[in-house]
């Protein structure tokens, strides 16, 4: 995976995490465990420092950046959803950022509130805890349900048991030509993880 030091700085990657080979981690670059990067992914810590806590997941083409002297953070099992921009912003606990949302400087997410797809957060906003977020610029609109707010535990949950099932039985392959006769289809048990296809 491309991992670069910058001006000494390497970035930290737990054995109990994931980073995607085509990822980008530069410098100033700190997970927890149980994090995972995807695919094309960009982290780069050549000015401010990119915390990722544990059970944290950032997405297919995330791109996080930041101001020097200005940390950007995604607590405890944040999600970040695909293609999402953070930058030098703080991302609570169990909060999720929709896909093509936009997150920027100074702004603060409270803890397991949700920003809806392609929100714009303006800079040094702050957001309440277990709010639905939406808009450009955003504005926290209501309350989040139960259902919602276990609907979010429940993706989350799914990312960091990706973790297991990457580190244990992805590879890069060379592609089949044709569709295989019985070709099987992933299925799933209560805990998220695949079962036997049938």
């Amino acid at each position: 995976m491309p991992i670069y030091q910058i001006d000494g700085l390497t970035p930290v990657v737990p054995e109990e995490s994931y980073v995607h080979p085509t990822a980008v981690l530069i410098g100033d670059v700190i997970l927890g465990k149980g994090v995972y990067v995807g695919p094309n992914a960009s982290l780069r810590g050549d000015f401010g420092r990119i915390v990722i806590k544990d059970g944290a997941n950032i997405q297919d083409n995330c791109v996080m950046h930041g101001f020097p002297e200005q940390d950007t953070v995604v607590e405890e099992d944040g999600h970040i959803g695909h293609s999402a921009i953070l930058h030098g912003c703080v991302i609570r606990r169990n909060a999720l950022v929709g896909m093509n949302a936009v997150v920027m400087d100074g702004a603060v997410i409270g803890e397991n509130s949700i920003i809806g797809a392609a929100a714009f957060v303006k800079a040094r906003a702050e957001m309440p805890a277990d709010y639905l977020i939406i808009g450009s610029p955003a504005k926290a609109i209501r309350a989040l349900s139960p259902e919602e707010r276990e609907w979010k535990k429940r993706g989350t949950r799914e990312y960091q048991v990706l973790v297991e099932r990457c580190k244990l039985t992805m590879h890069q392959v060379e592609p089949l030509r044709e569709v295989e006769e019985g070709r099987q289809r992933l299925e799933f048990d209560e805990n998220l993880r695949p079962k036997s296809a049938k």
